[in-house]
């Protein structure tokens, strides 16, 4: 996938799956069939799939490379993982993320710094990766920076996902826990995005003038610019998500920053513009 130059700052988009994950209603308490009815005819096929219903997902992570650093923001499902709820991640094989990585011309040593927007399981799987039996950090030369407060609400939660893809990481002593507006300089910065869960943060990008968001899960579909207030059922707090996601989308339209998404179709960056009373979302060619 080709790279988007953001200033000196390099980004190319990482992917590890994309297709139909999760009809409307079952993403969306809000999402009836009357609500859906007036999005179908621009949804349709790109962003739900007309033949099953179902939203289209992107998985995948965003590779930054500035003057100083090369970056992941995001480090999708993984293999191997114990994901029993999610049958077709369950204990995956497939190697084609790290394959991309490859052909992006980075190997895991090559990594400086790795951003996790969130801990939940389809953003830091390949944090670590299974070797003789143990979970070792998959980039043996980077610092992975979480967000203390995420880290800490991982940690209490103690689910396969903390002990799999994210203790190992601290107990090889790479881990570095920083506040929700942590700088690592002036080019990348974390922001304070919560409602999806408690520690989450979008990821911001800035070189000679012009300026990228990385949006993490505060936002999953694009139907969701027209609709802020819809949140889908896997916010931990509802409400605060969708105050989250109106602000943002606020921000970003009064600008114009690139809005790098984690979920929405190809080529999932884009910019949002104001529309009546919501918003929409312009994908960049």
């Amino acid at each position: 996938m080709h790279g988007r130059r953001i200033g000196d700052i390099e980004v190319r988009r990482i992917l590890e799956m994309e297709g139909p994950f999760r009809t409307p209603s079952d993403t969306f308490a809000d999402a009836t069939d009357e609500a859906m009815a007036p999005h179908l005819s621009w949804m349709e096929p790109h962003a739900l799939c007309p033949d099953t219903g179902k939203l289209i997902f992107t998985f995948q992570s965003y590779l930054v490379r500035s003057r100083h650093h090369t970056i992941l923001i995001d480090t999708c499902i993984g293999c191997d993982k114990t994901i029993p709820y999610f049958p077709e991640w369950h204990e995956r094989r497939d190697r084609a993320w790290l394959a991309n990585l490859a052909a992006a011309g980075v190997e895991p040593e090559g990594i400086d710094y790795v951003f996790c927007s969130h801990l939940h399981v389809d953003h830091c799987g390949w944090n670590t990766s299974l070797v003789d039996g143990r979970w070792l950090p998959t980039f043996p030369n980077a610092k992975y920076v979480f967000a203390k407060d995420e880290y800490e609400a991982s940690a209490a939660a103690d689910t396969p996902v903390f002990r799999e893809s994210v203790l190992p990481v601290m107990e090889a002593g790479q881990a570095q826990l920083v506040a929700t507006d942590f700088a690592l300089d002036d080019e990348i910065w974390l922001q304070s995005t919560p409602g999806h869960t408690a520690g989450h943060v979008a990821v911001n990008l800035s070189s000679n003038g012009r300026g990228a968001v990385m949006s993490g899960d505060l936002i999953h579909s694009p139907v969701q610019c027209l609709h802020p207030d819809w949140s889908p059922r896997f916010d931990s707090d509802k409400d605060l998500a969708a105050r989250t996601r109106r602000r943002f989308l606020e921000e970003n339209s009064e600008s114009d920053r690139l809005v790098l998404t984690a979920h929405f179709p190809s080529p999932s960056i884009g910019q949002v513009v104001a529309k009546d009373d919501a918003f929409r979302f312009l994908y960049e060619e």
